[in-house]
């Protein structure tokens, strides 16, 4: 029998049988439950991100009136002044900027980490190694902080001289005083470190989802396990690897108390990090909110929403990246 006489003998002279079939969900009591627990876990967390940004808003509204959009414009956070000056660009400045170096240095090291748990290290090494690195994770930031100010910092302070006297044709690495203590560079080292497990621990398990099948016909194509690395795991963990890097960025937007207890806090606008002064807006926040008055809680309040508003753009953009570049999406045949 030939595929003509196939279809010939499937099909039918009834229309009614020819119409797809409508598939009905026959959900139990319990798909039920919990399927509106999902939804409600879903929805609170969208109604609470809108409780936070409109209480930050209102709270905030006293100073928007008093100094109107020179909040985004002004150096200056001077609430004794007559009248008083409060502007957030060179902290938000410096905020960004922390952030990124800490990334730029935590990202490269959290993929290599990764790989080496998943794809290098002794099977009998993997298991003590990964719970290392889940409990660097869990170590409050205080404990970094006081770490970073007491034994990072003076080690630190050499590699910051050392890179003003022999890369100081980069701007970045530029002194006008050589005092380094509480700089940029020093902050975002230590929150490299926080940030470093946390990113780590997203690209593994990403790396982990690599499909078999895909690395074994790498190799057996005469690939190198660092060839294989290349084509195949890196590019199906793209996404994963995007993901983790905006997570690990969102902390360091946000991050308080190491911040707050390295930092020289000062409000100008430098390309220069390895000088003593910054500042960022969480600490900020920590640091002036005991000392505070009507219109400088106000002000610190503008300043959260500022960071609140940051931290949501970041994460949308993360989210839309990653869609565009989804886990495995460069293996695909």
């Amino acid at each position: 029998m030939d595929t003509g006489e196939v279809r010939s003998f499937n099909r039918t002279d009834d229309p009614e049988q020819d119409q797809p079939r409508v598939l009905k969900r026959s959900l139990s009591k319990e798909d039920r439950v919990y399927e509106a627990a999902a939804v409600a876990g879903g929805l609170s967390t969208l109604v609470i991100l809108a409780f936070i940004g409109f209480f930050l808003f209102a709270r905030s509204s006293l100073v928007f009136s008093e100094v109107g959009w020179g909040f985004f414009t002004s150096l200056s956070w001077r609430p004794d002044a007559s009248p008083p000056e409060f502007g957030i660009v060179a902290i938000l400045y410096w905020t960004v900027i922390i952030a990124i170096i800490a990334l730029a240095i935590a990202m490269p090291l959290s993929v290599l980490t990764a790989l080496f748990l998943v794809e290098y290290s002794p099977r009998s090494l993997r298991g003590p190694l990964r719970a290392l690195v889940d409990l660097l994770a869990a170590i409050p930031s205080l404990i970094y902080g006081l770490w970073g100010l007491f034994f990072l910092q003076p080690h630190l302070v050499g590699i910051a001289k050392w890179l003003s006297d022999h890369a100081s044709f980069v701007p970045l690495f530029r002194v006008n005083e050589p005092t380094f203590t509480g700089s940029a560079f020093i902050v975002s080292v230590v929150l490299a470190l926080m940030i470093l497990p946390i990113v780590t621990s997203i690209v593994r398990e990403v790396l982990e989802q690599t499909p078999p099948g895909e690395k074994e016909a790498a190799l057996a194509l005469g690939s190198t396990r660092s060839g294989m690395v290349r084509s195949v795991m890196l590019p199906f963990a793209r996404g994963g690897i995007i993901g983790g890097s905006m997570l690990g960025l969102g902390r360091a937007l946000g991050e308080t108390i190491a911040v707050a207890i390295i930092l020289s806090p000062s409000l100008v606008i430098s390309p220069r990090i390895l000088e003593t002064g910054t500042n960022s807006i969480a600490s900020l926040i920590a640091l002036k909110f005991g000392e505070a008055d009507e219109l400088s809680l106000s002000a610190l309040m503008a300043a959260g929403l500022t960071l609140f508003i940051l931290t949501l753009t970041v994460n949308f953009i993360a989210s839309f990246v990653v869609a565009r570049s989804r886990s495995g999406a460069g293996v695909d045949a």
